[in-house]
């Protein structure tokens, strides 16, 4: 058959109602509470997160140009950020804004679930795949539940202002020995470092409770935001220190991902998201 150009009116018509389509199916999935089973959750164990991150690296090695094409940014998004902190006499908030990652880090490795995913299921994965998700019905409720974790990540920050304000403020330090000086070798410092440290790992567990297994689950199966959000939370409460094992994990290779100028991130993002897919595999039957 003899092919021709499309009329655009009626190709913009075509696509428009495709958008549409998908608009409804995305909010129908968003406030879904209903599944066609309800998600089982697993006793995991410490051999589970070792199981987890070695099937990461796996995916990771198999995968690593697309891998490292998607992160490319984040290192200069994090120096960035270091920047702006210095340039706004905002030092004391460098290190809340380097833990800051593992707060929204999640949302940033959506694109690496989809990846293992593929190639679990035998495909060979490319970097474009993570375009996919966009046109998953589970894309509003992968929004909302981002935008949550976006909006702690601020909340978190208020926070660390004001514990600097009642420790070593209200004043900024006048030079980042300085602040480091004060930090270390006064009581009002570790003040400053003990409590922030202890709530920063408050938020972050808030995060990593809702999110444990959210994001997997959501592209993995036709459930709602309300029963991602919950299965997570059962995940959380079935294996407590399993869990916190996890998120001390994830905390100490954030990091390490930082410290050499945040160029460790485009290993480490890939890496946590693809052991992120076989730890949700483990948790959830």
């Amino acid at each position: 058959m003899e092919r021709t150009i499309g009329n655009p009116i009626s190709w913009l018509a075509k696509h428009l109602g495709q958008t549409g389509a998908h608009m409804s199916n995305s909010v129908d999935h968003l406030g879904s509470d209903r599944a066609t089973e309800t998600p089982k959750v697993q006793q995991l164990d410490m051999a589970d997160l070792s199981a987890a991150l070695r099937a990461g690296w796996q995916d990771f090695s198999a995968c690593r140009s697309d891998a490292m094409a998607l992160v490319f940014l984040y290192p200069l998004i994090g120096l960035a950020m270091v920047v702006l902190s210095l340039s706004m006499d905002l030092l004391p908030l460098i290190f809340p804004l380097v833990m800051g990652f593992a707060l929204i880090g999640p949302v940033a490795a959506v694109a690496f679930y989809e990846m293992s995913a593929r190639r679990e299921a035998g495909f060979k994965p490319r970097w474009m795949d993570a375009f996919s998700v966009l046109r998953s019905p589970a894309f509003l409720s992968i929004v909302m539940l981002g935008l949550y974790l976006a909006a702690l990540f601020i909340l978190w920050l208020m926070f660390a202002a004001a514990i600097y304000n009642r420790t070593l403020g209200p004043e900024p330090p006048s030079s980042l020995m300085a602040f480091a000086r004060d930090a270390l070798m006064t009581g009002p410092g570790w003040a400053m470092i003990l409590i922030g440290s202890t709530v920063g790992a408050l938020f972050a567990f808030a995060a990593l409770a809702v999110s444990l297994v959210s994001f997997p689950l959501l592209l993995d199966r036709h459930t709602g935001l309300p029963v991602a959000v919950a299965t997570s939370l059962r995940v959380v409460r079935r294996n407590p220190m399993v869990t916190l094992a996890w998120g001390m994990i994830v905390g100490a290779l954030l990091l390490i991902g930082a410290l050499p100028m945040f160029a460790g991130m485009i290993v480490v993002i890939p890496l946590l998201g693809h052991a992120t897919w076989h730890l949700y595999r483990r948790a959830v039957a």
